[in-house]
Formats: structure tokens, sequence, C-alpha cells
């Protein structure tokens, strides 16, 4: 039975990359860097879990020598600082909208009394930054727990951010769903146990999604409706009931 939804962030909730890669290209320039990420580059980093861990990974590749260096980790958290407010200056006040269907889904759930966490790789600012306009400045009272890129542990795709989230929970995997966006994302919480749904953007569309419970475009609203129909009625947006359905093994039908 499904007692508790944990969501991934970036990607996930918002499509959050295009805004992130920006914000990467403004660090670097205030940093006096000639360092520009183009999408098709920032496709393939995104394949490297972590922000920080982005920048070292792209630094090693371009200039490993200086990459090398003991004041590397320094230089790549002041960028990396610097990125952050960057971030959180561009989806201030909600400029950056959730993906369809989720905002209306976590206000749902959390009428229904379900549990909800948050199990991400991103910062807590940026957390704080996308969430705080359209759940309020309580939004963490829509959630048990928080997981993110200050909780102990590896990052994605080792399950370690979803074994703290079902910790926190007081849930088990089975009784879980997860939603996320890429294949590290889906590794992550199926090395965790929890059954996942994936909803792809442009930069992970391309990814293998074999092992998720469910693929779709998006959660969708009424205004905004998915192309396929729920099994076994017309509507076209993603509510609790459909989840439970699809929990159970009850997968859409194509339109």
């Amino acid at each position: 039975m499904l007692n508790a939804l944990i969501f991934d962030i970036d990607g996930t909730l918002a499509d959050t990359e295009t805004v992130h890669r920006q914000a990467f290209n403004a660090a670097f320039k205030q940093s006096g860097l000639d360092w520009e990420w183009g999408e098709e580059l920032y496709t393939k980093l995104l394949l490297i879990a972590g922000g920080k861990e982005r920048i070292a990974h792209y630094w090693a590749q371009v200039d490993p020598n200086r990459a090398g260096e003991s004041l590397a980790k320094q230089t790549i958290d002041r960028i990396h600082a610097i990125k952050t407010g960057e971030y959180e200056r561009r989806v201030a006040g909600g400029q950056l909208a959730l993906r369809p269907g989720m905002l209306r889904l976590i206000r749902e759930a959390h009428a229904a009394g379900m549990p909800m966490a948050i199990a991400t790789t991103t910062t807590p600012a940026n957390v704080e930054a996308l969430l705080s306009t359209p759940l309020g400045k309580d939004w963490r009272s829509y959630f048990v727990a928080v997981c993110d890129a200050s909780t102990p542990g590896r990052k994605k795709p080792s399950p370690d951010i979803y074994l703290a989230a079902l910790s926190a929970l007081n849930r088990t995997a089975a009784e879980c769903l997860a939603f996320e966006d890429s294949e590290n994302g889906l590794r992550a919480a199926t090395a965790a146990g929890i059954p996942t749904l994936i909803t792809p953007t442009a930069y992970t569309a391309m990814h293998d999604f074999d092992g998720a419970l469910v693929v779709v475009p998006h959660l969708g609203d009424p205004d905004t409706p998915m192309a396929q129909r729920l099994a076994g009625t017309d509507q076209r947006w993603v509510d609790l009931a459909a989840l439970r359905r699809w929990h159970e093994g009850i997968l859409f039908e194509a339109s």
C-alpha cells in the first residue's frame, strides 16, 4: 500500500536545469574564467551529481594541472557559492514555476495526510529558493523530512539520500513512491528499493529509465493535460488515486 511520497527537486519538481546552467556560467564569468557551459555540454555534465562535483569534473578535463592544486577545493567552493547566489536570484519571487501537476499533487497529498519527503543532491538554499514562493514561507511543514546536500552520505546514484528519507518517514521502501527525472535519480531510488515515477526533461529524455514504475512527460493539470489517459477513465492528470493504482501495478492507457 502507498503510504508516502518522496520528491527529487531539480528537473522533477521544477525544470530548473536551464537556470542552473545560466547560474554556473554567471559564476564562471564573475570568477574570471572563460568557461561556458552550453546545453549539449551541460547535458553530459548532469551525469555528475552535485554542483561542486560537476565543477571539479569539468576542471579536471580542461585544466588537470590546476585542478590538482592544493587550493582547488577553495576555488570550487567560492565558484559554487557565487553560483548558488545567482540561482537564488533567478528563482526568487516565484519566477520559476513548478512543473505541471506538482503543486496540485503536493497540496492534495498534504490535505490527505500523506507523509512526504524531499531527496535531492541540491543545496538547502536552492530548495528554499524554489519552494518558498509556491508553498509559502512555511513550506517545510509539507514535508516530514528535507534530505539535501547537507545530509550525510554519498550522492546519487548512491541510495544514501533515499535511505535517509525512508528513515525519517519511518516507512519501508515498498510503502513509498519516488519522483525523479534522471537516470541517476532512478538508480538511487531503485537501489533503495523504492518504486519510481519518472518525468523526464529535455536534459534527461535520452536517459535509460529501465526499471521505472512508469514514465510520463509530466503529471498534468486540468488545463495542462497529459497525452495519456489514466486507466479506466478519461482523466489526463495524475492525482493520489492514480498514484495508488500505479503503485499497485495498474498503468496508464495510451490515448
